[in-house]
């Protein structure tokens, strides 16, 4: 029999809603070249690599009755030609035109009856530039058993690596009578299967229950008039429409701002972080008085034991972070951020940003997958926002003989959080991506704009500073060669 959906993969699917779609998403922009890079050379790209990641062409089937949890079959009407399709800009296409063809491709959930990712290959965009959006449900990239497909696409060179692969079959797919008699089987030999059966059916209980809870107390708010609380303007009903905007910086900038005030690269991105949200939210007249921190999940790796395995040679844990958004002070919020995450490091379970940076592949997609993956396992802590940081590879990588010159991650929204932020370095760049509800966010370039300025702040800061800590503040560690 097939390998069975583990009942926290279960979950992602069951909380799946048209608001709330549970894939990650990847924009990765190509420089065509002399020799051009287009749908043609990405379809026979994916067709010579996709044996590396054998549950793209996989769906999940249920099992009648719901005897046991679902399972993974090869999907016997496989057509690639469905999965990596052909789109274009009016020539000569902008940043702002892709991201709002990304921003209606992202709002669309996956096709439950098909294996569930989606390639897009854009074409006409200004300079000869080609982008590539991928989307994958977050129960494909669990970074055990599969990883993003994106990790095995791109090559060190121009000249792309001979893979040997042999040729696919689909297994054929398992009748009705045939799944029952595997659930049963499975339960009566393996107490594992009856566990996590049952553990799919209580969480299914109480994510009923906990529906049922929230649509009482709506109905009691508008019987009595009263408005719930929201901490933030970050915490709203999310409509089922998706705004994407871009950051592009330099990893340069971050560095130097490292080199004179301490911390790392991550506290600095962070701290930009809180720069743009605080610069944002006084655009829309929000009190800094009553509202002087917003609460971050942070995915970040270590090296842990106790937590789930990955093929990536660490795990992923979610740190809460508060991020400064009331103090007017770039360089006090800077050291406010590293102070949060000073004792994160000191545990020794930290893994360094130049290790991750150097796993096979572009291991980034697979990283914020996974980040993605935590962030929602951290919802019941309540946060207002995910803010998830890999560092990729600093030096060029290609496709088909393209090379890749820019690379935005393209997180889902947790339910009832307004916004998600994803950010990948790679090639001496830092990239971040901004996805926001339509509805709740309609002026998210303003708040790109913002981590734009607050990032110069930063950087005049550090110019104009000598490396010293604050008057009266715990001087925070010089940086270690490997912080990057």
């Amino acid at each position: 029999m097939s390998e069975r959906v583990r009942p926290r993969d279960l979950a992602f699917l069951a909380r799946e809603t048209p608001a709330t779609p549970m894939h990650n998403a990847t924009v990765d922009i190509f420089d065509a070249g002399p020799d051009g890079f287009d749908h043609a050379g990405l379809l026979s790209l994916i067709e010579d690599r996709i044996a590396f990641v054998p549950r793209y062409r996989q769906r999940v089937v249920s099992v009648p009755g719901r005897l046991a949890n679902p399972v993974w079959v090869d999907d016997p009407d496989f057509d690639l030609h469905f999965h990596v399709r052909r789109s274009a800009l009016p020539r000569p296409g902008t940043h702002e035109q892709l991201w709002d063809l990304v921003s209606r491709i992202v709002s669309r959930p996956l096709d439950r009856h098909r294996p569930l990712w989606e390639v897009y290959v854009v074409e006409g965009l200004a300079d000869g530039h080609v982008a590539v959006l991928s989307k994958s449900h977050q129960v494909l990239v669990d970074g055990v058993e599969t990883v993003d497909l994106g990790q095995v696409l791109l090559d060190t060179t121009p000249e792309a690596r001979t893979l040997e692969t042999e040729a696919w079959h689909p297994r054929r797919r398992p009748s009705a009578a045939r799944l029952v008699r595997g659930a049963v089987r499975d339960s009566l030999t393996s107490p594992t299967t009856v566990l996590d059966t049952g553990r799919a059916t209580a969480g299914a209980t109480t994510r009923l229950l906990r529906g049922a809870t929230q649509r009482a107390g709506a109905v009691a708010g508008a019987v009595t008039g009263r408005r719930s609380e929201q901490r933030s303007p970050l915490h709203v009903e999310l409509s089922e429409q998706r705004r994407f905007v871009t950051v592009a910086t330099d990893l340069a900038d971050y560095r130097r701002v490292r080199e004179v005030h301490g911390g790392t690269v991550n506290d600095v991105v962070l701290a930009t972080v809180a720069g743009g949200l605080r610069g944002w939210l006084m655009t829309r007249r929000e009190s800094m008085g009553g509202l002087r921190r917003l609460r971050a999940v942070v995915p970040m790796s270590v090296i842990d034991d106790e937590l789930e395995a990955t093929s990536l040679g660490t795990q992923i844990a979610g740190h809460l972070v508060d991020l400064p958004i009331g103090e007017p002070s770039p360089v006090v919020r800077l050291h406010q951020v590293s102070y949060s995450l000073q004792a994160h490091r000191e545990t020794g379970r930290a893994v360094a940003a130049n290790r991750l940076a150097g796993i096979a592949g572009f291991a980034p997609t697979t990283f914020h997958a996974l980040g993605s993956r935590v962030a929602a396992a951290q919802q019941r802590h309540d946060p207002d926002l995910s803010v998830t940081n890999v560092p990729g590879p600093q030096f060029p990588l290609y496709a088909a003989g393209a090379r890749m010159v820019e690379s935005y991650p393209v997180h889902p929204l947790l339910p009832g959080h307004a916004l998600a932020i994803g950010v990948t370095s790679y090639d001496g760049k830092v990239f971040l991506g901004i996805t926001a509800d339509r509805d709740a966010v309609p002026d998210a370039e303003t708040l790109a704009q913002c981590v734009r300025e607050a990032l110069e702040e930063l950087v005049d800061a550090a110019s104009a500073d000598r490396p010293r800590a604050p008057r009266g503040r715990t001087p925070v560690r010089p940086p270690r060669p490997d912080d990057t």
